[in-house]
């Protein structure tokens, strides 16, 4: 077969608006790819009918991504599609390939090594200003110096920025911080992860040597994942580019959940402005979710900025029409978050009994701490689990020493009732009732720990000390990786990129989705568009569902599910 019959055959794979992304080989474009539109097949079909066509030579292709995975998952893809000579990788594995190539010729020697652990140099800037900071705080700080760094901002203009910072840590003390951290960084001839990007744009940015070579390197790009770049990424891709403009960027709007992390979906959004003879697609025809779950999304997402309009797509290349006819979203309000656990594990044990499999269902929620119950519920009618995109529980410091606080309390006889010994012992860890304004790692911290107080509340008042401790231990000690068939339980962040035939949403009351420390209208936004993501995770089924009770004491539900439940067609609501 000829390679102008192999190009024809790849594009006969897509439909049309795939079809017109492919054919838009040169010049800017611009992919506006919604949730379940097939959007790495129209990637990986775009380059490889550029390489069958003739269009571009392999070797001068860079596809750009976020997660080594998701790269993978793109060098896969590409070489069974005969692209095998394409580079994809991540924005700092490109990075840090050039940045180790070019050091020895710029700069001279080998390059800095890279810090493997930022919290142990900030541990020790805190030390040197007299500081006595606990690790989540530095976790925390860490996030900060991340933030600050990817934002392209100067330590006088990170100060001007409004952030909410640690309870124990006020501006002066954090920027403090922040030059310590440096001059330690630079002391020991190191450099962190950010600093490979913005080594790298400084080499590009000075060096023309450096940029022409670099230039000639690569004079295709493609960025999947556009709305989750920082400004520090946008930087380094238009000095990667020059005054080129084959560039084809890729996102949702819809989908950009990672604000906190520096992410920004605006870069997206104005590229037609920026490339005003750019060639614009929108893929809004979802293979992924059935008609009703569809509608749901468009509901929460209608008039927001960038939102697309999903809309079914043939029923023949639909997952959904392999299935029977799919309810229409279910809406549940439970009296506690422990009657909201129980009632999904009776959901999913009735579909496991139906025949699903338990790989194609997942419960998705909002924080880490909310998979203990759900965790044990499950457990109870003996359906395994597999936690993803985060720490399992009891494998979290903070409930170790918990724990093991506990332990001793049993050792020395307390007599006190159960819930005021757990209070003590949590307590002394840092916990409070109420709960921390500001997110990052203090915030999990106490999720962590007031998990555990929950437990306490659950096991009733009558429960001995010990008897509360060996189920803790016992609960602890059962927690082997499961097997791969296994309903999925996790954050709604860690699904991203994945879809399961049946998904429950829970946790869905005010304080929780929209999270508390959400406080002004961009934030809040960005709690809908995370909704939004866990919503088109599914296929064929999806329940949303809320507790009227639980870590925080009483809650509201969702202002998100108020919209939803009047809005969406069909929607059935009950009480659990």
């Amino acid at each position: 077969m000829s390679g102008v019959a192999d190009a024809e055959a790849l594009l006969a794979r897509l439909d049309s608006e795939q079809r017109e992304a492919a054919l838009a080989t040169h010049g800017p474009v611009c992919m506006l790819a919604g949730a379940g539109t097939g959007k790495t097949t129209a990637i990986t079909h775009r380059i490889a009918y550029g390489v069958a066509s003739g269009v571009y030579p392999p070797s001068k292709v860079m596809a750009l991504t976020f997660t080594a995975k998701a790269a993978g998952e793109l060098r896969s893809r590409l070489r069974r599609l005969g692209a095998s000579g394409v580079s994809a990788r991540t924005f700092h594995a490109s990075a840090l390939a050039q940045l180790n190539f070019f050091w020895p010729q710029v700069i001279g020697g080998t390059m800095p090594r890279i810090v493997d652990s930022k919290g142990r140099l900030l541990g020790q800037a805190a030390e040197s200003l007299g500081l006595k900071l606990d690790t989540a705080t530095l976790r925390d700080l860490a996030a900060e110096i991340e933030w600050r760094k990817v934002s392209r901002l100067s330590l006088d203009e990170y100060a001007e920025a409004d952030r909410a910072l640690p309870a124990t840590v006020n501006l002066d003390r954090m920027v403090a911080l922040h030059k310590a951290y440096e001059d330690i960084k630079d002391s020991r001839r190191q450099i962190d992860f950010e600093d490979v990007l913005l080594a790298t744009a400084g080499m590009i940015e000075s060096e023309p040597r450096v940029a022409d070579h670099v230039r000639e390197q690569y004079r295709f790009f493609v960025v999947d994942e556009y709305q989750d770049v920082s400004p520090l990424q946008h930087y380094l891709l238009q000095l990667w580019l020059g005054d080129r403009q084959d560039v084809c960027v890729v996102g949702d709007a819809s989908q950009t959940i990672y604000s906190f992390a520096g992410a920004s979906s605006r870069f997206l959004l104005r590229f037609p402005s920026e490339y005003p003879e750019a060639t614009v697609v929108r893929l809004e025809r979802n293979y992924r979710s059935a008609g009703p779950i569809i509608e749901t999304a468009n509901q929460l997402m209608r008039g927001r900025p960038g939102a697309l309009a999903l809309r079914p797509a043939p029923p023949a290349s639909t997952s959904a029409a392999k299935t029977k006819q799919s309810a229409a979203p279910t809406f549940t309000a439970h009296a506690s978050d422990g009657a909201e656990a129980r009632a999904v594990a009776r959901a999913i044990e009735a579909e496991l009994a139906e025949g699903v499999e338990p790989q194609d269902i997942a419960v998705l929620y909002r924080v880490n701490s909310q998979a203990v119950l759900l965790e044990a519920a499950l457990g109870d009618l003996g359906i395994t689990t597999r936690l993803t995109g985060a720490k399992r529980f009891f494998e979290l410091p903070e409930v170790k020493q918990a724990i093991m606080m506990l332990k001793g309390a049993v050792v020395g006889g307390a007599a006190e009732p159960l819930f005021k010994t757990v209070s003590d012992v949590l307590r002394s860890l840092g916990w409070s009732q109420q709960a921390p304004e500001t997110r990052g790692a203090v915030r999990d911290r106490w999720e962590s720990l007031n998990t555990i107080m929950t437990l306490a509340e659950e096991a009733g008042r009558g429960i001995p000390l010990r008897r509360f401790v060996d189920d803790l231990s016992d609960r602890a000690a059962t927690q082997n990786e499961p097997t791969m068939r296994a309903v999925t339980l996790a954050t709604i962040h860690a699904a991203k990129g994945l879809e399961w035939s049946s998904v429950y949403l829970v946790g869905l009351g005010e304080g929780l989705l929209p999270i508390t420390y959400a406080k002004d209208e961009a934030a809040i936004d960005e709690e809908r568009r995370l909704l939004y993501v866990g919503i088109t995770r599914a296929r064929d089924r999806l329940a949303l569902s809320w507790a009227a009770a639980g870590q925080g004491g009483q809650r509201q539900p969702s202002r998100f599910l108020a919209e939803l439940r009047t809005r969406t067609p069909g929607a059935r609501s009950t009480r659990g």
